[in-house]
């Protein structure tokens, strides 16, 4: 299942990546100021969740619901990764207020580049798009789905998806 709807035109920014495509590899400090590399979760399925700001309404929903769930991404070998143009201190203020145990990414400096690098990042409002990319264990996107400004994600669809990826 895949919906992918292209990032704003202007500014530097990449395709968003389709199902079958290596992910974009990149390196990015988590709330704690210790560097995540994609690369080196290879092996493990990834649920990259670029999402606009911390403490924002739907995306503290959407977050709240990955953490009320993180069975279902245990039990699907995944590691889920939280990406926002915060900084990792707004980051980890915004994981410790709602109990947030996976990593939140700090896409601030450059600004937003690893969201560009996935074609989801907003120049006209400095902000990531609710991007979703789920990556198996070989580095390839195998579920990507991008919603409109204020749409929030259908949680059924992360469960969809990392059945899918379980069968193969």
């Amino acid at each position: 299942m895949t919906q992918a709807a292209p990032a704003a035109a202007a500014g530097p920014v990449s395709r968003v990546p389709a199902v079958g495509d290596a992910a974009p590899d990149f390196e990015l400090v988590n709330q704690f100021g210790e560097p995540v590399r994609l690369a080196a979760l290879r092996g493990r399925n990834v649920v990259l969740v670029f999402f606009p700001f911390a403490f924002s309404g739907i995306c503290t929903g959407e977050l709240c619901e990955i953490r009320d769930n993180l069975a279902l991404f245990d039990d699907g070998n995944a590691v889920v990764l939280g990406v926002s143009v915060d900084s990792k201190f707004a980051q980890r203020a915004y994981a410790e207020k709602e109990g947030y145990t996976f990593d939140l990414l700090a896409d601030f400096w450059p600004h937003g580049a690893v969201a560009q690098q996935y074609g989801v990042f907003d120049p006209a409002s400095g902000m990531a798009q609710r991007g979703t990319f789920i990556i198996d264990a070989d580095g390839i996107v195998r579920y990507v789905v991008v919603n409109p400004r204020g749409q929030a994600r259908d949680f059924a669809e992360y469960r969809s998806a990392l059945a899918a990826l379980a069968r193969t």
